[in-house]
């Protein structure tokens, strides 16, 4: 069974800098693409960013617009780990955050490497971390 374990979540003000970390339990699960999704109060969830690697391609990532600029995505795969670095947040980024992982099969669009980003193409799925961001 894998597991996928959030952390890092808090309270920030506005301008404020979060750095989530999501990690996953199972050392011989291989997953593809990674993903962080968040789900507001009285929203539905939607895709925050999308981080894909392999030793051809190198890494891949991919943003909403609202946080394009703004947050960061990064991988360990020596810790099985991915990382949001969120930076100036805002009240709007107040949300449960999700880190997803996609077992495959790989994703490749015209040869060139690629990766999901909605969720029904995620398999696994944390429990989520909060963020406020409140002044």
């Amino acid at each position: 069974q894998v597991q996928l374990l959030e952390s890092g979540g808090g309270a920030v003000q506005p301008g404020g800098s979060l750095k989530l970390s999501c990690s996953f339990t199972k050392s011989t699960f291989r997953p593809y693409a990674m993903a962080w999704f968040r789900q507001a109060p009285r929203y539905g969830r939607e895709f925050v960013a999308a981080i894909n690697w392999d030793e051809y391609s190198g890494t891949v990532t991919r943003f909403s617009d609202s946080v394009k600029g703004r947050f960061t995505i990064s991988r360990d795969n020596a810790k099985q780990s991915i990382f949001l670095q969120m930076n100036a947040l805002k009240p709007e980024d107040t949300a449960i955050y999700f880190c997803a992982a996609d077992r495959g099969p790989q994703l490749y669009i015209s040869s060139k490497l690629s990766l999901r980003y909605l969720i029904p193409e995620y398999d696994y799925w944390g429990q989520g971390t909060q963020v406020t961001v409140s002044s």
